[in-house]
C-alpha cells in the first residue's frame, strides 16, 4: 500500500506562503566529510591555524556545504515529499556571509510565484530562500524553481 504524500499540491502553493525548517548545527565533521567528498581541501576551510590569520579570524564551511544543508532543510520541512517532480533551477544564489563551524542555520522558504504546467499534469513554483545564522542573519540567498504535483482528481 502507498502512503499518502506528505507534500503540498501545486495547487496549495499560494504566493507569500512562508515555510521554516528546522535548524541544523555546522561541525567539524561536517567539513571534513564535505571536504573528503568534493575533494576541495581549501585552507580556509581545513586549516585552523592558517585561517586565524584570514580576514574571518577562523575557519568557515565551505559556501557550497551551506547551500547542500539549505536543500536538505528543504527536504526535512516536508512541504515537497512526494509531490515534488523536479528541482529545475537555482538562480541569483548568492554567499552573503560566512558560515562558520559551530553555527546553527535555518531555512526560510517563500513561495514567489507560480505558475500552471498542464502539460506535465503540475505547475512550477519559485521559492525565494534564505539561510540564516542563529542569530536570523542571512548567511545565503536566492531563488528556487520546482516542478511540483498537481493534486489528483477526486
Amino acid at each position: 500500500m502507498l502512503e499518502a504524500p506528505r507534500g503540498l499540491y501545486f495547487e496549495e502553493f499560494t504566493t507569500g506562503l512562508t515555510i521554516t525548517s528546522p535548524g541544523r548545527t555546522i561541525t567539524e565533521a561536517d567539513v571534513v566529510n564535505f571536504a573528503a567528498l568534493t575533494g576541495d581541501w581549501t585552507r580556509l576551510h581545513t586549516d585552523a591555524v592558517y585561517a586565524a590569520q584570514q580576514p574571518f579570524g577562523q575557519r568557515i564551511a565551505h559556501g557550497m556545504l551551506g547551500l547542500s544543508f539549505a536543500s536538505a532543510l528543504a527536504v526535512r520541512m516536508g512541504f515537497l515529499e512526494e509531490t515534488l517532480l523536479v528541482f529545475r533551477e537555482i538562480s541569483n544564489w548568492k554567499f552573503v556571509l560566512p558560515i562558520f563551524l559551530g553555527d546553527t542555520i535555518h531555512v526560510v522558504a517563500l513561495v514567489h510565484e507560480t505558475r500552471a504546467v498542464p502539460r506535465l499534469n503540475g505547475g512550477l513554483v519559485v521559492l525565494a530562500i534564505e539561510v540564516l545564522n542563529q542569530d536570523d542573519k542571512v548567511v545565503q540567498h536566492g531563488s528556487w524553481s520546482v516542478l511540483v504535483k498537481s493534486q489528483p482528481p477526486s
